[in-house]
């Protein structure tokens, strides 16, 4: 917990590294941004029990493959540099992780029916509200997606969580200029900087990421 807890901190100050302004002023922080992501998810991963654990290190793997797909291929964003970060696809699972942990925390637990209405409540503003005063047409339509899965998933709290610490990650980067949005999406879509409906991805992905790991305990079922 306190790891997921420090993730704000960590973020703030590993993206800071890895900004425009750091860069202009001190040295391209890049590589230290690698080591420092890689350490902090080497102690989330060694502190966390073996669902998590294979959870994450999937986690890695898939988000590298999303990164080719819709950074490289369909080019929805872009990084500072050509290259796609190392730090990234441990900076996901970090995210992912530390969702997890806040929604399956006993104070989370204890009051879900609640923050239930209350993130629904929220997160509908907050696409509601990008979408039309910021003519972000990207959150609109992903927002919506967003809310049609998590309904599929029965509202599972889980989902919230991860999309809190997307949100938090994604504005802490875009901010540093550590990545940048395209302004329309598939050359059609209209987007903000960063867009609230990227939270859709990472929710799509979360569903993906569960086959996945459920696949491979049946794998090791059958092994028995």
């Amino acid at each position: 917990m306190f790891l997921a807890l420090f993730f704000t901190l960590f973020t703030i100050m590993a993206l800071g590294i890895d900004s425009v302004s750091f860069y202009e002023n001190y040295f391209d922080g890049r590589n230290v941004t690698n080591i420092l992501a890689i350490i902090y998810f080497l102690l989330m991963y060694l502190s966390s029990d073996l669902h998590l654990r294979k959870l994450m290190f999937t986690m890695v793997l898939l988000s590298y493959i999303g990164e080719l797909i819709f950074c490289k291929l369909l080019g929805m964003y872009d990084y500072r540099t050509t290259a796609i970060p190392i730090y990234v696809p441990f900076g996901h699972a970090i995210v992912y992780a530390s969702g997890y942990i806040f929604a399956h925390s006993f104070w989370a637990i204890k009051n879900e029916i609640q923050l239930r209405k209350i993130f629904a409540v929220g997160f509908l503003a907050l696409f509601l509200g990008v979408g039309i005063f910021l003519n972000d047409w990207f959150t609109l339509t992903f927002g919506g997606f967003f809310f049609w899965l998590v309904k599929r998933k029965q509202w599972n709290n889980l989902y919230y969580f991860i999309a809190l610490c997307v949100i938090f990650i994604e504005l802490v980067g875009t901010h540093f200029r550590c990545w940048a949005w395209a302004p329309k999406t598939f050359g059609i879509i209209p987007a903000v900087n960063p867009p609230m409906g990227a939270v859709f991805f990472y929710a799509g992905g979360d569903v993906l990421l569960a086959k996945i790991v459920r696949l491979w305990y049946n794998k090791n079922l059958k092994r028995v």
